[in-house]
């Protein structure tokens, strides 16, 4: 396996927000907490020494309890001692896994604990896969691509996955060519999709200490019911959130998320909806139920499991019930955890350092023999079809394919005769202007086709470039965001193994990984 890197600002395909925040940019200083950096996790852990070891017990029990029928020698004690913390990747329990980002997002925190504990070998270092079993969006995870298809399981359950009948998978599991039996076992032993997922995680990542929490919990939940009150009743966490939003913008980054007055849903199984203050009543959207605000206050107090917070509340959840020091994530997540901090700091919750996942591409033998033809850099690769098509053939030409010369030899002249057309008579200034402008425009039309009659030239070169970029860039999306592990799983066994090996979380590059 050979493997070369790329400064992800190298790419034009990163956010500024992601490249501004990496690069410690003093303005953003003040939306984020420790920096993303190996040296920062001293005072991240001095800042987590407060977690409180009653909480510890309630998480300790959920896990066991969670694991309680996958694997008996699961080391979870040790999330009692004071001196272990946790650090955490989360996604939605996509089919066999979704694409391969997610594998990625595991690997990176994994790595991520191992270099916690060889860089503070008192302590120990959990990496942790938050499981998003309470979220409702079955059509964005009912699907995977491999081998060149989709495969897509469709169910009328509502409401939470997690908590999904793993009924309907039988006739799904029979479309599936052979793969590995972890799928398999998963899907047809578990009782519902958070189960499942906590079974195949473990094949795959179990070795490298992988735990998988579901916090769909009542226990958890009752460590978050005084937030859970605070955003129903107070509307606290609406101003932080709508500050640093105002804040980012005006600085001229775009912004991920948006809070509401109210950032909880009810959960019931088979219903996720949004709680709504309408007048004196608190509704839960799309349905008939209601309830006043001393009914609403009874409901927390005694089923705190029934609200689930939404992308604004979720972090702050995730913190609360964690001895946490950093969550990684995409870009996507990076740049709304950004807008989060007020949140914390109204709470005096520690807030993690927050790090972006490692990101790679894949490349086969065969893609490497037309890089290596057709002269062009796995960076080119990212550029719009356009700009690579123009790129591409300005470096092969041996022709000049623009009339900026040309233009640069009238100017001056055309400048020398406006002065004299405006002595003689100042009307005919503008006709000058006006017939070097028709001259302009003549010029940039006879480039275009200067350069599309050099496309022709090259025409078989382009259609091979195209080809690669559409197999590396499947249906218009990073390889990354679209394929599943499996598609190189199946014929290199070693090939998460290999990522362990590769990636470095405090890295910020593109790994371009040549697999033998």
């Amino acid at each position: 396996m050979q493997v070369k890197s790329y400064p992800i600002e190298s790419l034009q395909s990163f956010s500024k927000l992601l490249i501004d925040y990496l690069a410690e940019f003093p303005a953003l200083t003040k939306f984020y907490g420790n920096s993303p950096q190996l040296e920062s996790f001293e005072q991240q852990i001095l800042g987590k020494n407060s977690f409180s070891s009653s909480n510890r017990v309630i998480l300790h029990e959920v896990i066991k309890g969670q694991y309680h029928e996958i694997a008996q020698e699961v080391e979870i004690d040790s999330i009692l001692d004071e001196n272990t913390y946790t650090v955490t990747t989360g996604h939605q329990l996509n089919i066999f896994t979704g694409p391969l980002y997610v594998i990625y997002k595991i690997v990176s925190t994994i790595n991520l604990a191992k270099k916690l504990k060889a860089t503070y070998p008192k302590a120990n270092f959990i990496p942790i896969y938050w499981m998003a079993t309470e979220d409702h969006d079955w059509d964005e995870i009912n699907h995977f691509y491999w081998l060149g298809k989709k495969f897509e399981i469709a169910t009328a359950q509502k409401g939470a996955v997690g908590r999904f009948s793993l009924s309907e998978f039988e006739p799904f599991l029979k479309e599936i060519p052979n793969t590995i039996p972890a799928f398999q076992d998963a899907y047809t032993q578990a009782k519902n999709l958070s189960q499942a997922v906590r079974i195949y995680m473990h094949e795959l990542f179990g070795d490298q200490g992988l735990i998988c929490l579901d916090a769909d919990d009542a226990r958890l939940k009752s460590i978050f019911a005084p937030i859970i009150l605070a955003d129903l009743f107070d509307h606290s966490h609406l101003a932080p959130v709508e500050n640093a939003t105002k804040s980012l913008i005006e600085m001229g980054y775009k912004t991920q998320i948006n809070a509401r007055e109210i950032n909880l849903f009810y959960l019931m199984d088979g219903v996720r909806e949004r709680i709504e203050k309408r007048g004196d009543i608190y509704q839960v959207l799309n349905t008939a139920t209601a309830f006043s605000a001393k009914e609403l206050h009874a409901e927390v107090a005694e089923f705190p499991e029934r609200f689930s917070p939404n992308v604004v509340l979720r972090p702050l959840y995730q913190e609360m019930i964690l001895p946490n020091l950093a969550y990684i994530g995409g870009p996507a997540e990076v740049g709304y955890w950004l807008q989060l901090k007020g949140i914390f700091d109204l709470h005096q919750v520690p807030y993690p350092i927050v790090l972006p996942r490692n990101f790679a591409i894949i490349l086969g033998e065969k893609h490497q023999q037309k890089i290596n033809k057709l002269g062009i850099g796995l960076t080119d690769l990212f550029l719009e079809d356009f700009e690579l098509r123009r790129k591409f053939v300005a470096s092969q030409s041996v022709h000049v394919l623009d009339c900026d010369s040309e233009l640069n030899l009238l100017n001056p002249i055309f400048n020398e005769l406006a002065k004299r057309a405006k002595s003689i008579d100042s009307t005919l200034e503008a006709s000058v202007k006006a017939e070097f402008k028709r001259l302009e425009n003549g010029l940039e039309r006879m480039g275009k086709k200067l350069k599309k009659a050099e496309e022709r030239n090259h025409e078989t070169a382009i259609r091979q470039l195209n080809q690669l970029k559409t197999a590396l860039f499947p249906e218009g999306q990073w390889q990354e965001r679209y394929e599943n592990f499996l598609n190189y799983y199946m014929e290199h066994p070693a090939f998460i193994q290999q990522l362990l090996d590769t990636f470095d979380p405090l890295v910020f590059k593109m790994y371009e990984i040549n697999l033998d």
